[in-house]
């Protein structure tokens, strides 16, 4: 089965019309929208969102003909799972019930979850007991509603390699709790299609951006096939593993003429996508 073309909402400048966002991602080829929850009412979906305003915004993907396949974040850097402080981590334990009841009612299948932070306040060691803790909670949650979580793998000094976001995965043991696996976040210190192979099937959802080693910081993100993702590798990997969901970019607008963002976006996907023919 083909992978799908997905674009998330923070590819548009701030403040674009959800309908505007709609409108560009079907003139541009796209099948689905990732939206994002903030914390008031600045996106689609934020904390105070009712059902009846996000079937809405159900309908009007409808009349795009898009599907609305995950709902992303930022909230986790401002209520990390791993904060010293429990009213924090509570707050984003909130966060993700609110993720999970929004993706149930608009039909998306995940959410992405940024595990926590390491910091020179919180150790390795005491973050990964509370943000395992965290999950294995949150995991009774998607299970009632049905929608996935994908833990996704960031700058955020944890979870640095596959072998530890696979047992961390593996120690949650619930098959709603599973990897939102980022392409390009890895250049900085692995090898995309080694994750993917070593994560498999606990890979739900897929993010993509290219980074340019030769940068090697947080500037090193270009726009697609500008930098050093192998992507022929990466999708044969995918293939492998047998993963036929939706890669969705999530990359900052131009500051120019932002929509040549989404058409180039468009095009360089497309390119990717042609990558599943010629793999073995």
């Amino acid at each position: 089965m083909p992978l799908k073309k997905g674009i998330n909402a923070w590819c548009f400048p701030a403040g674009t019309e959800v309908e505007r966002i709609f409108h560009l991602a079907k003139e541009y080829g796209y099948d689905g929208v990732e939206l994002n929850l903030s914390e008031d009412g600045q996106s689609p979906i934020h904390m105070e969102s009712t059902e009846e305003s996000l079937l809405k915004v159900v309908d009007l993907a409808k009349e795009y003909s898009l599907e609305l396949p995950s709902i992303s974040t930022a909230l986790h850097w401002k209520y990390a799972l791993t904060d010293n402080d429990q009213s924090l981590r509570e707050k984003g334990k909130e966060v993700v019930g609110k993720m999970v009841e929004a993706a149930s009612i608009i039909g998306a299948k995940h959410v992405l979850v940024v595990p926590g932070l390491v910091s020179d306040v919180v150790s390795y060691d005491v973050a990964y007991e509370r943000s395992l803790a965290a999950f294995k909670e949150l995991a009774e949650v998607a299970e009632e509603k049905k929608v996935h979580i994908g833990v996704e793998n960031v700058w955020n000094k944890f979870l640095l390699s596959p072998l530890e976001m696979r047992n961390f995965i593996d120690e949650v043991a619930s098959g709603w709790v599973g990897v939102y696996f980022d392409v390009g976040n890895v250049l900085q210190f692995g090898f995309p299609e080694q994750w993917i192979k070593i994560l498999g099937k606990r890979i739900c959802a897929v993010h993509v951006k290219d980074f340019s080693r030769a940068v090697g910081n947080i500037n090193g993100f270009v726009p697609l096939l500008a930098g050093d993702v192998a992507w022929e590798e990466v999708i044969q990997a995918l293939e492998e593993i047998g993963y036929d969901g939706y890669i969705t970019p999530e990359l900052s607008p131009y500051q120019y003429n932002p929509e040549q963002l989404i058409r180039h976006t468009s095009h360089s996907l497309d390119t990717i996508l042609k990558l599943e023919k010629h793999t073995v």
